[in-house]
């Protein structure tokens, strides 16, 4: 039996706090550590990337920039919403496996 966390359930386990999280402030809030952590991962990403691979990849990045930049609008509803569709994905993506 393994004991490794899976990215995956780490990744559903912060999409369920959000939407089981009842005040609306901290669900705009647990959203917005979602954004920060992503931009994090995407900046120390970049910069592990050179030259043919940073071209390569610019367009990805600058489209994960774009999308985490639409979220930081979000309301607590529409929050919960995009948590509970990256929760499906997630789980569609493991029943592939």
């Amino acid at each position: 039996m393994t004991t490794a966390i899976k990215t995956d359930d780490v990744i559903f386990n912060f999409f369920k706090q959000i939407c089981d999280e009842k005040d609306d402030q901290k669900c705009v809030e647990l959203g917005n550590e979602w954004i920060k952590a992503m931009e994090t991962n995407l900046s120390s990403m970049e910069e592990n990337l050179n030259g043919a691979d940073k071209l390569k990849h610019q367009d990805d990045i600058k489209s994960n920039r774009d999308h985490l930049n639409n979220l930081k609008t979000k309301s607590s509803s529409e929050w919960r919403e995009y948590a509970t569709q990256c929760m499906i994905e997630i789980m569609n993506h493991k029943s592939q496996k």
